[in-house]
């Protein structure tokens, strides 16, 4: 009796499982309440810079534009003859999503990777896209798709094969037209030009991943892309900056400057023992002392401007 009772409220359970389920497919997606889909796509455009990076002289940036709900039909009549379209299939989860490039970005990929530095005009004409055009296209898929199967790893392990590319989107079906589904837009950025990708995933996709994506992650959403802390901390070290050593800065009212001649001498404190303050981009860094060397002026450091503590010090004075 206790047996068949257990099992009676194990069917119950089910059963409110399965009603709840369908409560909430019923009601939609909603962007907002899944804060592991912006760490998702976040990680997909370091990824897909990443890789491009690899592939390219020229560095391409690439960042989440917006993720947001919409019909699957809007987005494909949006970008009709204008863009190409992967079809990736998972076996995992038995579903298909689609990867969009519009033509800006097809075009500004095909210049990056042959080498391009931005100083041809970009091609701006309404025309089909030629093979080599659509065999890099592929190319980039693969990247994308990586990326994609990569972001989605804390969430649920998934593989993603590309089915077909397509250039009509009367053919990119992954559902029905009206279907609602979860479309995010990546904006890269190269050489001075720029294009879009676009994601669309159908609600009955992330359905059975709802769970996860709602769930944040210990760590994932300050998680640093190791590669990237590398190559940005590379790049800073190695900017150009003026730095600039005041030996004195005297006022002047404007009419004295309009009274100045040539050969005229002005006469400064200052003395060969005065601190120099060595200054960049018009914040002072250092005190130094003047000297010289082999018939050049030449600054030793001595001492680092804490700039709050000498104005405190200027008002305590005061």
């Amino acid at each position: 009796m206790m047996e068949a009772h257990t099992a009676q409220l194990d069917a119950t359970s089910s059963e409110r499982a399965m009603i709840t389920d369908r409560l909430l497919d019923a009601a939609g997606i909603s962007v907002d309440r899944l804060p592991m889909l912006p760490v998702v796509f976040d990680r997909m455009a370091r990824v897909m810079a990443d890789a491009m990076r690899q592939k390219s002289a020229s560095p391409s940036y690439v960042s989440v534009s917006c993720i947001e709900n919409d019909r699957i039909g809007d987005v494909l009549d949006e970008f009709e003859a204008n863009a190409l379209v992967a079809v990736l299939y998972s076996p995992e989860w038995d579903a298909r999503v689609l990867v969009g490039f519009d033509r800006d970005f097809i075009f500004t990929m095909v210049d990056v990777l042959f080498g391009a530095d931005g100083t041809e005009p970009p091609i701006d004409e309404e025309r089909s896209f030629s093979n080599i055009e659509t065999r890099i296209a592929r190319t980039v898929f693969e990247v994308a798709a990586k990326a994609l199967e990569e972001s989605f790893k804390p969430i649920a392990e998934t593989t993603l094969k590309i089915e077909r590319i397509e250039s009509r989107m009367d053919f990119a079906v992954v559902g029905r037209r009206n279907n609602p589904a979860v479309v995010a837009r990546l904006l890269l950025q190269a050489i001075g030009r720029g294009g879009e990708v676009f994601v669309v995933m159908p609600h009955s996709t992330l359905n059975p991943l709802r769970q996860g994506l709602s769930q944040v992650l210990s760590g994932e959403m300050s998680t640093r892309d190791k590669k990237w802390t590398q190559h940005f901390h590379s790049e800073i070290q190695r900017t150009e900056v003026k730095l600039q050593a005041i030996l004195e800065e005297r006022q002047l009212t404007l009419a004295d400057i309009c009274n100045l001649e040539i050969g005229q001498v002005i006469e400064l404190q200052a003395t060969a023992r005065t601190p120099v303050t060595l200054k960049c981009n018009r914040q002072p860094i250092f005190t130094c002392q003047l000297g010289q060397l082999d018939g050049s002026y030449t600054l030793k450091v001595e001492d680092l401007i804490h700039e709050e503590k000498d104005l405190i010090d200027d008002l305590r004075s005061r």
